[in-house]
């Protein structure tokens, strides 16, 4: 029997959601315009895999100072500051050259300014990707958290979508001069669209109630607990909750054990191990290179095409997380990766491209959104306790966004070295993720939070 607010619940989710609607808003709009920043710049392979992966400094940056900002700013005011940056982020990562600079010119100052407001958005991105899911973890019901934490995953590939399409939008029956002189500006200049709104609209949730349990506001953590929950089952929530707070401002990070930890590090390390950044963020040159006419259009469209599949896929996480559990999502995802990767190694050394290899990409994306992709974050919202979630989720998160560094700025070099090596290096980490999973990580389908903690005291 349903024993939630389910509207009052779904409308802060859907507020919440947007900052990972931003987060692959921002991490995706790079991919529309490699070529031109390229060009631009007049970058050579290695710039340009380091311009690409630049926001990625930003994006551990963010990870690494989550843990402060959402434990003293909180989980909410968080949020705030991560819309303002990619507000900020925007304008400046589209006209780099505003201030100082003579405009229409790629100058190496230019090109440090881009940089750094690209790092300026990667910090939002790290934020957003830490304290999105740890909001919606702590006001989520324990019987529907994996579901409404997905919604975020869903935000992400969601926003990934919007940006091919309005990167398709502005490149579709334009020459690709206009697009190397204008086109880029605007696919940047688009996120400040979705991060006014993100900020405005954060206006009108409320804080979580963990977090306000933890700051001794017990009273307005009640109020939320009450709205979402109902009189009787907030009270034993806010009980459980309180059991596991005390003491918790003085806890140090190995409180639980390194086990909890080391698992969280790990999942969010093999989520990007397994390659998927290297998919979205270079999608549309990975196409244009398979298509063999160089079109830029062509590459747009099959990048939205990915897209959609993405998100399909993402909904059949969201339809499954609670029923079938986390493990048997992550295993599954990993072997459909492994098939993927495995596949598109064995056509790039063969020199065999073209549909099918379009075909075995989107295997191996769809494989990841329906497992890795939004699990990853379930876990990493849920497995760890009350009184460490800010610090270790912001480790955890650190540790991502510097794989996710690793494999996104190694690729085009490793590519250039030999086409097939690092599709069978994804591939490789796709099936050590899986026994990983299968050894290692537990089980949390439909337990409250402060029972998963007692997991950890147990072991």
């Amino acid at each position: 029997m349903k024993t939630y607010n389910s509207g009052y619940i779904f409308s802060i989710t859907l507020v919440a959601t947007l900052g990972g609607l931003l987060f692959g808003y921002d991490t995706a709009v790079i991919s529309g315009a490699i070529g031109s920043i390229k060009e631009f710049f007049g970058l050579t392979e290695f710039a340009l895999g380091v311009t690409v992966s630049s926001a990625l400094f930003g994006c551990i940056i963010g990870g690494l100072i989550s843990g402060w900002c959402s434990s003293r700013l909180g989980r909410k005011n968080s949020l705030f500051v991560a819309a303002v940056l990619f507000f900020v982020a925007a304008w400046g990562t589209a006209y780099p050259d505003f201030l100082f600079f003579e405009q229409g010119k790629g100058t190496m100052g230019v090109l440090l300014a881009f940089n750094f407001f690209r790092i300026l958005g990667g910090i939002g991105v790290g934020l957003a990707s830490a304290v999105c899911p740890m909001y919606i973890g702590e006001i989520a019901p324990a019987e529907i958290r994996g579901r409404l934490v997905s919604f975020n995953q869903f935000a992400i590939i969601f926003g990934m979508l919007v940006v091919y399409f309005v990167n398709w939008g502005i490149a579709n029956g334009q020459t690709d001069e206009w697009i190397h002189a204008i086109g880029w500006r605007y696919m940047f200049l688009s996120l400040a669209i979705p991060a006014a709104l993100f900020a405005l609209l954060l206006f009108f949730v409320p804080e979580t109630p963990r977090y306000l349990s933890l700051i001794k506001q017990d009273d307005k953590a009640f109020i939320v607990l009450e709205k979402i929950n109902g009189k009787e089952r907030a009270a034993k929530i806010m009980e459980e909750i309180k059991g596991t707070i005390t003491g918790a401002v003085k806890s140090k990070i190995t409180s639980y054990g390194l086990r909890v930890l080391v698992i969280g590090i790990l999942i969010c390390v093999f989520q990007q191990f397994i390659g998927i950044n290297v998919a979205l963020y270079y999608a549309p040159e990975i196409f244009k290179e398979m298509a063999g006419d160089g079109s830029t259009d062509t590459a747009m469209m099959q990048t939205v095409i990915m897209g959609l599949v993405n998100v399909i896929f993402t909904v059949v996480a969201i339809l499954t997380v609670d029923k079938w559990g986390r493990k048997p999502l992550l295993i599954v995802g990993s072997i459909g990766m492994a098939v993927g990767m495995f596949a598109l190694s064995g056509f790039a050394y063969a020199e065999f491209l073209g549909t099918s290899t379009l075909v075995f990409m989107i295997v191996y994306t769809a494989s990841f959104m329906m497992s890795w992709g939004p699990i990853c974050w379930v876990l990493v919202a849920e497995i760890f306790p009350n009184k460490i979630r800010g610090q270790a989720v912001a480790i955890a998160v650190a540790a991502q966004w510097m794989a996710n560094f690793i494999i996104s700025s190694t690729f085009p070099s490793l590519l250039s070295f030999n086409g097939a090596l690092p599709y069978a290096i994804y591939g490789s980490m796709a099936i050590i993720s899986a026994l990983f999973v299968w050894k290692m990580v537990p089980e949390t389908k439909g337990k409250s939070l402060e029972e998963i903690e007692k997991f950890w005291k147990k072991s």
